[in-house]
């Protein structure tokens, strides 16, 4: 199933027109060009930067969104930097700040470090800023058309919310997402935030992520029990407001940083198969248990028969779709030096197909270690997902801005595909329609395994079981940035499907 790109169809494009769909027939057309990941970068419409100026939007693709780290993560100025290039930083702002950056140095910490050293040091005068970020911030509840799904990424407003209360000019500043304590969730919560500001197009020469956690990496004098301003406890008030961005202001469209259900229904196989020669990367970062539906560690060894304990979120199905590949997540991260990812060559090596040490590399659908060379394949575009995408943030980082692949997040995630089912949930009435063309719980999209019980099935919120499409949040969050509507996502037609852009 080799991704092509072909055209709408005039007839689709007047219907989209006749229904009053907010987005342009140019920009319908890119939305959904862009998904298929890679080709040239098209520009259409503008926006007026900060200084006033109107831009073009560059509408940028997987390929040109990703970013490739130098093998010594010390040499970084953006993407994934060390805690020696930071405290440069901190050390004289102003004459050690990347080329091209006339701003502040914004830290942006998810979460706090240990007592008396809860912050990285900021220094105002020196333009030298740390703000502890409330989780709320990375995620939204938010409507595709099909369903609603839990921690999306934010919508447009929530975004120049940030932008307004943090007082922050990501044209000018360097943002930088840091964990304080380091860990597994703390790492997952870090890629949410540069997720979220990467997405709406913040360039990726202003934004940097933190390698391991502050408390571990960095010098002890450069932590210190004071911040800018920490709402992770509630308290908004130190927050210095009066911000006047907007992702408005931002020139870059990386929208195709976000997979949708619908663009994983065009690249999944209609059997679970490993395709070499597709283009597609599709990287679960789940444990082997929950891709495989059943209760075994990551070396496919059996630790009971309940395969009910890999179920989360009260889903309807467990599994993984067809021609998945897992490769849990844990694998990328050192727990001895602050959860700091592994070097960029171990890294490479499993998406090379070759195993670690321990015994850990990448599985197909027979749950087998698939072997070198088995893998990612030359220009594939990596699509990962876990039950959240909380921890395919790491995966997505260690993809998309340490080894440079063009990468897409499915943020709907697993919660999301395996809520797409037939299956009777404990209210007694199907999640879905027999015959909605949404429906995962077929052997021609997933590998899948039903729960024991409806009354282990929580209902979902159904928008439209027989809408047209699936990318009313892209929709939304394309039009936001060009100045129409309000980021929110709508509840889908009811129009006949339109080609797929990417074929098949």
């Amino acid at each position: 199933m080799k991704l092509t790109r072909n055209k709408f169809t005039a007839k689709w494009l007047i219907l989209l027109r006749g229904r009053g769909l907010l987005v342009s027939t140019l920009a319908a057309t890119t939305l959904l060009l862009a998904a298929c990941g890679g080709g040239e970068d098209t520009t259409y419409n503008t926006v007026v930067d900060s200084s006033g100026t109107a831009t073009s939007i560059v509408v940028n693709t997987p390929a040109s969104i990703a970013q490739e780290s130098d093998a010594d993560y010390n040499n970084n100025v953006n993407g994934l930097i060390t805690a020696t290039t930071l405290q440069t930083w901190i050390d004289n702002w102003t004459a050690n700040r990347p080329a091209g950056i006339t701003g502040r140095l914004v830290i942006l910490q998810i979460n706090n470090g240990p007592a008396t050293q809860e912050y990285i040091t900021p220094n105002p005068a020196a333009g030298v800023l740390t703000y502890s970020l409330a989780s709320s911030r990375l995620i939204e509840t938010r409507s595709n058309g099909v369903i609603q799904t839990q921690s999306m990424v934010p919508e447009g407003a929530q975004m120049d919310q940030l932008f307004k209360d943090f007082a922050l000019d990501p044209s000018k500043d360097m943002l930088v997402c840091a964990m304080g304590t380091g860990s597994t969730g703390a790492n997952m919560s870090m890629g949410r935030c540069w997720y979220m500001l990467r997405y709406w197009g913040v360039p990726k020469e202003h934004l940097a992520l933190l390698n391991g956690g502050a408390s571990v990496v960095m010098t002890g004098s450069y932590l210190s029990s004071t911040a800018s301003c920490d709402e992770s406890g509630g308290s908004t008030s130190c927050l210095p407001g009066g911000g006047t961005f907007s992702v408005r202001n931002l020139a870059q469209d990386n929208t195709a940083l976000q997979a949708t259900v619908q663009d994983m229904m065009n690249i999944v196989k209609p059997s679970d198969v490993n395709d070499l020669t597709d283009g597609v990367f599709l990287w679960d970062a789940r444990g082997l248990n929950q891709y495989s539906a059943m209760d075994v560690n990551d070396l496919n060894v059996l630790q009971s028969a309940n395969y009910m304990n890999t179920f989360q979120n009260s889903g309807s199905q467990q599994g993984h779709p067809n021609g998945a590949l897992e490769l849990n997540f844990s694998n990328m991260l050192d727990s001895t030096t602050g959860y700091s990812y592994k070097p960029k060559s171990q890294l490479q090596a499993y998406l090379d197909g070759d195993v670690d040490g321990s015994g850990y590399g990448f599985r197909d659908g027979t749950f087998s270690l698939v072997g070198h060379g088995m893998a990612y394949q030359p220009g594939d575009t990596v699509y990962t997902y876990c039950e959240t995408t909380f921890r395919a943030m790491i995966t997505g980082v260690v993809a998309g801005v340490i080894l440079g692949k063009p990468t897409r997040f499915y943020d709907g995630a697993m919660v999301e595909w395996h809520s797409l089912s037939n299956a009777t949930a404990v209210n007694g009435l199907p999640i879905l329609p027999a015959d909605s063309p949404w429906r995962t719980d077929v052997t021609s999209k997933s590998y899948f395994v039903y729960a024991d019980s409806a009354t282990h099935i929580a209902t979902r919120t159904i928008v439209n079981a027989y809408a047209t499409s699936a990318n009313a949040i892209i929709v939304a969050d394309k039009e936001y940035k060009r100045g129409a509507g309000s980021s929110s996502s709508g509840s889908g037609s009811s129009l006949p499907l339109p080609p797929n852009p990417c074929g098949g």
